[in-house]
């Protein structure tokens, strides 16, 4: 099964795909989308709109996973991520592919074993799961992070061996 990792943001999506076979990870593409920080808001989620949409298009992902948005500091970056992260997942559920949610903390906890983990120690077992790879980013080390916890989800769901 083909797991795509999303963490989305306005500024910089992060993608990670994996393949899961029973309890084997591999990892199959990775990569972070960006939009144009100074053009309007409309422009920036149609671009972001139809890089994800090329992305699914292309690597024709089984399932889709996406960090749930966390509450900022500042009410305007929680809305800006909301938005991004509504596209999203709305792409995934038009082309068929049904999406799980995750926290953050969950996350970290199902990667790390902490769920109060540094970016740093995420971006480390990310690496150290999927041997080899090329990290294209931050924001990829942790939509890698989110497809490896649905993938540890749907095995534990499923009570694969």
């Amino acid at each position: 099964m083909k797991i795509l990792g999303l963490d989305p943001g306005l500024g910089t999506t992060g993608w990670g795909l994996i393949e899961a076979q029973g309890n084997r990870l591999s990892h199959v593409a990775n990569g972070e989308l960006k939009t144009k920080t100074a053009a309007p808001l409309p422009e920036r989620l149609a671009d972001l709109a139809d890089q994800l949409e090329a992305l699914l298009a292309e690597h024709r992902p089984d399932g889709a996973a996406v960090e749930e948005v966390f509450v900022n500091k500042n009410p305007q970056s929680t809305l800006k991520l909301g938005q991004a992260r509504g596209i999203a997942i709305m792409l995934a559920a038009r082309a068929g592919i049904t999406v799980g949610e995750y926290a953050a903390r969950l996350v970290k906890k199902a990667v790390v074993g902490n769920g109060n983990a540094e970016k740093v120690q995420v971006h480390a077992m990310v690496a150290r799961l999927l041997p080899g790879i090329k990290i294209a980013g931050p924001d990829a080390a942790d939509a890698l992070a989110v497809a490896i916890t649905h993938a540890h989800h749907l095995a534990s769901a499923r009570r694969i061996p």
